[in-house]
């Protein structure tokens, strides 16, 4: 695709070779002469004078002199070409013969079930939805329009997902909560009757998984986007277009509000709260019913506010000086005393 139809998709300017044929895109650093790149960052900017990328991706402010398209997010623009020249394989309609489909089972016209795919009672599946291969849905659950399930997804019953899902390899969607009553005897199982319910634009990756509410339901809102290895436990309420990454969990009844961002290895407590815009770094831990107030940046366990936690980490480096003071300042009294 030649430079000029790329920008006219991005409906942007371009300065330099509009005839060039992009044909790939590519880091940087790595990028060759028929490839686009894009500029990120200053460091990025700096180092694109020894890039043999064909094209970049800048914004107006990068220098002239090489064929450029200026967006005001390069990043996010790069996101659109790779759409064009990357597009995804047509949907091809129809029931694979090995997938096991139930009698009452209502699946639209231009969806796909993939082979050994198994489609319980009751369920329905929406236009263009693709069921990849050894996927599992349950007893009336409901697929929205335009999902994509990668293989061996797991959907247990009465499940509700929107449209343009995605769900990713090995991810479980409403299995029973970890709720037990403990008795004399031991441990006894509270019945999980519960639902899920995923609204519409969802991500979901692989092996991660979302529990079933005990009662009630478990919501993830509109736009969610979940990493690889994400648990969410029973009754929990994710608002929309809240980001959660890799390797974190949360409790039973934990609510996250809107556009809240998680990072990785995050352990959150039972019915802690975690209000709109709050940003949760990295391996940081939430008490149970600890309240993240809005907009609030936190680190360390437990989570604290940012500046409070780097202060912390400063008194705790200079500890091994004050340890020798200390050791000084006793070695001087005992040599007093004597």
């Amino acid at each position: 695709m030649r430079v000029a139809e790329i920008a006219e998709h991005l409906k942007a300017g371009f300065e330099g070779a509009g005839d060039l044929d992009i044909t790939g895109v590519a880091p940087l650093e790595s990028a060759g002469p028929y490839d686009i790149a894009f500029i990120g960052s200053r460091k990025a900017a700096a180092q694109s004078d020894r890039s043999l990328a064909g094209c970049l991706l800048a914004t107006p402010e990068f220098p002239a002199g090489r064929t450029v398209i200026r967006v005001a997010d390069p990043r996010g623009g790069l996101a659109s070409v790779i759409g064009l020249l990357y597009p995804q394989p047509a949907i091809v309609a129809g029931a694979h013969p090995t997938a096991v489909i139930a009698p009452d089972a209502e699946i639209a016209p231009s969806a796909a079930i993939g082979p050994h795919a198994v489609i319980g009672p009751g369920v329905r599946i929406g236009e263009r939805t693709s069921v990849g291969p050894n996927c599992s849905i349950g007893a009336g659950t409901r697929l929205g329009a335009d999902c994509t399930l990668h293989a061996h997804v797991t959907i247990y019953d009465h499940v509700s997902i929107g449209n343009r899902a995605v769900l990713h390899s090995g991810c479980v969607l409403g299995a029973d909560g970890f709720g037990f009553v403990r008795g004399p005897e031991g441990y006894r199982k509270f019945p999980q009757i519960g639902r899920v319910e995923i609204g519409d634009d969802v991500e979901i990756g692989a092996n991660s998984c979302i529990d079933r509410a005990a009662l009630g339901v478990t919501r993830i809102g509109d736009g969610v986007k979940l990493d690889n290895l994400v648990h969410i436990g029973h009754n929990c309420s994710i608002g929309r277009h809240v980001v959660i990454a890799a390797q974190t969990g949360l409790s039973g009844g934990v609510v996250v509000e809107d556009y809240a961002v998680i990072g990785g290895q995050v352990g959150i407590g039972d019915k802690a709260r975690i209000e709109t815009g709050a940003v949760l770094g990295s391996g940081c831990g939430v008490l149970t019913s600890k309240i993240i107030r809005k907009g609030q940046v936190v680190w360390g366990t437990p989570a604290r506010p940012l500046k409070e936690h780097l202060e912390q980490l400063a008194n705790l480096s200079r500890l091994p000086k004050l340890r020798k003071e200390i050791a000084a300042i006793e070695k001087k009294l005992s040599e007093g005393e004597t």
